[in-house]
């Protein structure tokens, strides 16, 4: 980026305050945030009239107030496609290690207190044979897919549309249009739709209280989609088996409750964080903002009815 254009770079890792953000839209012509980055109505009103752009580091845009940046006139891009399957990859490890309770052995071993092999030891449950049921069968969702058919699971799904015929057949996959259904006779339910006020707590409680009480519950999507305390209750009273988690509610903060669980495997966000993945999405991210530098709609648009 410093060799094509006039750049000022953030060197550190820290999400910026509301504060830093409103001086950066402020004085630019090109805003290039992260997930990190809440540019909410005020941070979009503090834009200079020199802010055309928002090119987003990463696909997902539910920090970013679409609507308040439509109408100041400010386009935004995305990076699509990049993390599928990073995402996929870190999501099918989520639903090998939490049935067979990997973070629990783990920490076993680091304790010192591993007294060796015994015959009803640390007994997890098996994998192949179980139904997976994907909510969102977008580009994740059908890597996940990929993977969980080696493995011998069974796919089901739900999404706003259902899949080709030609899909639905090669993945063996059963579509639900009730998410409802889905989760009831799913033994894990893995999530991989867009957090939107449409599916911002999705999972509610009364969704989680249906599930199978041997049934585990994967979130590499966004901590929102899920009612986050009715997930701790139902795992403290044994309600569901398990969950893997890869995103929290409130984060960085996460819920001291799901700290003390043992039936939980926790990752830091990490569904992205791969070298490769990452240098992909900058390079999708300049290649947005020479599109919209020589006139052209960048690829990657993500509001709509721009003429």
């Amino acid at each position: 980026m410093a060799e094509l254009f006039d750049v000022a770079l953030s060197a550190h890792d820290h999400a910026f305050t509301k504060d830093e953000l409103k001086a950066a839209v402020a004085d630019c012509d090109v805003f290039v945030p992260t997930v990190t980055d809440e540019i909410d109505a005020d941070v979009i009103a503090a834009a200079g009239d020199r802010l055309k752009l928002i090119a987003n580091f990463g696909a997902g845009v539910d920090h970013i107030d679409l609507a308040a940046a439509r109408a100041k006139g400010i386009m935004v891009s995305n990076t699509p496609g990049v993390f599928t399957e990073d995402t996929a990859d870190m999501t099918m490890a989520l639903i090998l290690s939490v049935p067979r309770r990997l973070a629990e052995g783990e920490k076993l071993m680091r304790s010192g207190q591993w007294a060796g092999w015994a015959p009803s030891a640390m007994l997890g449950h098996r994998v192949g044979g179980k139904l997976l049921g994907i909510i969102g069968m977008g580009r994740i969702g059908l890597a996940v897919a990929r993977r969980a058919r080696a493995f011998g699971l069974s796919i089901h799904y739900h999404n706003r549309r259902r899949l080709p015929e030609a899909i639905e057949e090669e993945l063996g996959a059963s579509y639900h249009a009730s998410v409802d259904t889905l989760l009831r006779i799913s033994d894990v339910v893995t999530i991989h739709c867009p957090h939107t006020a449409e599916t911002h707590e999705m999972v509610s409680a009364a969704r989680i209280g249906s599930m199978k009480p041997t049934a585990y519950l994967i979130n590499t999507a966004r901590g929102e989609i899920v009612d986050e305390k009715a997930l701790i209750a139902a795992l403290q009273t044994g309600r569901i088996a398990g969950a893997g988690l890869d995103v929290y509610t409130h984060e960085p903060a996460v819920d001291p409750a799901l700290l003390a669980l043992d039936n939980v495997v926790l990752l830091p966000h990490l569904g992205s964080a791969t070298i490769e993945g990452r240098e992909a999405s900058g390079e999708k991210v300049i290649a947005n903002i020479r599109a919209w530098c020589d006139g052209h709609r960048p690829q990657d648009q993500v509001l709509e009815g721009w003429a």
